[in-house]
């Protein structure tokens, strides 16, 4: 057809013929000579950066960039899939997607400002062939906050070859297989982007939408468990029940109890330490005084709670409570979980009381791995 000529100009040499808006001297080659070294292109008879296929549009078009644009070039590096591995003459993206577009029937496209370039050169390649171009809207950058990490393909690269991540899925990785590792659910990603509408500025993206449509999701769904984090043991005293059973779910309760072993002491969290005679309610439990550096019980009802005197809080068993180290962007947590947390299967996802929502990645031999997913 007469749209594309083969280029064996060095990349320094077009781009000053582009920028002055000057042809090639390959420009006006026949149809059928192009075609012979397009076909040479294709057997690999040239080295890397020998030869380009170029597709002809304006050379004098306001915008350089879209000047006889590369649809097609030699790389010397075979291709690390076997299959593909003895070819050396590629298309470049703009080419290739252009066409994939077109075969599997795309009516829109959605993509990043800097992509604006491409709708412009694929457009040549359509009208050659009389295709309907599909809808194009631009997005602008979208920025995530919370990590640490820049959202950088190569910069999450350098790190995990630095050993500062443990890999794509690390929980400090700003990356969807780091989401889906923390039992993030990717219709809760997707209703977060929707609501950010399509803008042709930067964006912002807060974690904490994602957070809150992953949590519409899966909470009335996810059972309660306890995690103590740094726990301080305190000894127990005046005969508190064998056993506590607080609810696998507040808002279900025909889904039961959790019956866990109390034992002659708890752990608390440090900041749940309460003061000298202060009453304190562990959850399942029931109410207790401290009283010479041990939890009390006092065989009081709810009743103590309902009237604003007692706080709840959250506890573990000393003697029978799991090891647990707990992922988070901000590193890992360390603790210890009810007996019932060495027991779920990996993938499930509980609700710390007090805490937020995790995966249970895998049991090792002497701890359970969590990867947090928000509050």
């Amino acid at each position: 057809m007469g749209g594309a000529y083969t280029c064996s100009c060095s990349g320094e040499e077009f781009s000053d013929l582009k920028n002055n808006g000057e042809a090639c001297p390959h420009r006006d080659k026949d149809a059928e000579t192009v075609l012979d070294e397009f076909e040479d292109m294709m057997a690999g008879v040239y080295d890397s950066g020998e030869m380009v296929l170029r597709v002809k549009t304006d050379i004098e078009h306001k915008n350089p960039a879209l000047r006889d644009w590369v649809a097609f070039r030699m790389i010397d590096t075979p291709h690390p899939r076997e299959e593909a591995a003895e070819f050396r003459c590629w298309p470049m993206l703009d080419f290739q997607s252009g066409i994939d577009d077109h075969i599997v029937d795309i009516t829109h496209i959605i993509r990043g400002i800097d992509l604006q370039d491409s709708a412009k050169r694929q457009r040549f390649v359509y009208e050659y062939f009389g295709w309907e171009y599909p809808e194009v809207i631009h997005w602008g950058h979208v920025n995530v906050d919370e990590y640490d990490c820049k959202m950088s393909t190569s910069t999450i690269k350098s790190l995990i070859e630095a050993g500062e991540l443990d890999g794509w899925d690390d929980p400090r990785a700003p990356t969807l297989r780091s989401l889906r590792r923390r039992g993030i659910r990717g219709e809760a990603i997707t209703e977060a982007m929707v609501q950010l509408g399509t803008s042709t500025s930067d964006v912002d993206l807060a974690m904490s939408s994602v957070y809150a449509a992953n949590r519409d999701r899966i909470d009335e769904e996810t059972d309660r468990r306890f995690l103590v984090r740094e726990g301080n043991q305190v000894p127990l005293g005046g005969s508190p029940p064998d056993e506590a059973t607080p609810p696998l779910h507040p808002n279900h309760e025909e889904r039961g109890v959790r019956e866990i072993p109390v034992g002659d002491s708890v752990l608390l969290e440090p900041d749940d330490l309460p003061e000298p005679e202060e009453r304190i309610w562990l959850k399942g439990l029931g109410c207790f005084q401290y009283t010479r550096d041990t939890l009390q019980y006092t065989g009081e009802d709810i009743d103590v709670v309902r009237e604003g005197d007692v706080d709840v809080i959250h506890w573990v068993p000393a003697a029978e409570s799991v090891p647990v180290r707990m992922r988070t962007i901000d590193g890992d947590v360390t603790g210890r979980a009810e007996p019932a947390v060495a027991d779920l299967e990996p993938d499930e996802v509980v609700q710390f009381e007090r805490i937020g929502f995790a995966r249970i990645d895998r049991h090792d031999e002497e701890e359970t791995v969590v990867y947090y997913a928000h509050p």
